[in-house]
């Protein structure tokens, strides 16, 4: 099956482990090692608040000499987070993940609440393989 012919509920990976903001960063970072996931959508009840990153992690915290076990992860994670919605087309999703090059976007409904995550292995899974090898690289491609 190809993009086109696909909706993003199709191909995302539903009910994706999360946190809460107030959760210290290495309890974080220990459920991203334990789930092998390289992020995880941080709420607040149910309502999608931010994502934090394995690379969130290294760059705000590890970098910056910051103690993990104290700093909650609602201190270091990206609030700015680009989202797309479980009806939508697969083939613009990914667009939207070449466009921003992200590799994971959360999946949301209408009032923020979390849903899904689609991560660039969801495609690799769904998807043909000239469509995923296409997503992969505008997503890693330099700016």
């Amino acid at each position: 099956m190809t993009a086109k012919d696909m909706l993003v509920r199709d191909a995302m990976t539903a009910s994706p482990k999360t946190c809460d903001p107030d959760t210290p960063v290495a309890e974080a970072a220990r459920l991203m090692a334990t789930e092998d996931i390289g992020s995880l959508p941080v709420v607040q009840g149910d309502r999608l608040v931010g994502i934090v990153t394995d690379r969130d992690v290294a760059v705000r915290v590890v970098a910056e000499g910051k103690d993990p076990t104290s700093l909650p992860v609602g201190g270091v994670a990206s609030r700015e987070v680009i989202t797309v919605a479980p009806g939508e087309r697969l083939e613009d999703a990914l667009r939207l993940m070449a466009h921003h090059q992200i590799r994971r976007m959360p999946v949301v409904e209408d009032d923020h609440r979390l849903v899904g995550i689609l991560a660039q292995a969801d495609v690799a899974l769904a998807a043909d393989e000239r469509t995923t090898g296409a997503v992969v690289e505008q997503i890693s491609e330099p700016r």
